[in-house]
């Protein structure tokens, strides 16, 4: 599945250059995307679509429902693959069809070894992380934690992070990310 970034940005009127400095990647890397030679992490697909002013979901296709109850079908996730050294890391966006929502769920199967690279940075939001099989290491700059199933971390996603599959059954947990600004509206209404 090869993200929709390239049409996007033309119809934003965006150079690849332009969009790196926006959103803090390198060009190159961006290159690579839009051609299908490497799917980005979420952090780096929620920087894309921060640059670009637009939902992540964009990144995906097109948007097209905005009903108040959406039914994704374990056939019709949309899955993405970023292979490496040491295995795949799978993501599975539940609700990539869903416009203009303040979470963005996924099922992710980290692969063995830690990610390198521009996948390591936090993100906007907060996020949480219940692990459904097998081991999950999730390193933080000041520590490592190891999770189980039915374990959870909920966390500020601006906070580096990284996950890797420990043990010898590949690992998966859902992961959602909350919008940090979807948060800071609630808190103003809460507090009004």
């Amino acid at each position: 599945m090869m993200l929709q970034i390239r049409p996007l940005r033309r119809q934003l009127g965006l150079s690849l250059q332009a969009l790196a400095e926006a959103s803090g990647l390198t060009r190159s890397y961006l290159s690579k995307v839009e051609r299908g030679l490497c799917v980005p992490s979420i952090a780096a697909a929620l920087k894309i679509a921060a640059a670009m002013g637009v939902d992540v979901a964009h990144l995906f296709g097109d948007v097209a429902t905005h009903a108040p109850v959406t039914v994704v079908r374990r056939t019709d996730r949309l899955r993405l693959e970023r292979s490496g050294a040491e295995g795949a890391n799978v993501l599975e966006a539940l609700a990539a069809e869903v416009g203009a929502k303040c979470m963005l769920p996924f099922i992710v199967e980290p692969s063995l070894a830690f990610a390198h690279g521009p996948q390591v940075s936090g993100h906007a939001g907060e996020e949480f992380l219940f692990v459904l099989k097998g081991r999950i290491e999730i390193a933080f700059p000041d520590r490592v934690e190891s999770l189980g199933a039915g374990d959870a971390v909920y966390f500020d996603a601006w906070v580096p992070h990284r996950l890797r599959s420990v043990g010898r059954i590949q690992a998966s947990a859902l992961v959602v990310i909350a919008d940090a600004e979807t948060r800071d509206r609630t808190q103003k209404t809460a507090g009004a």
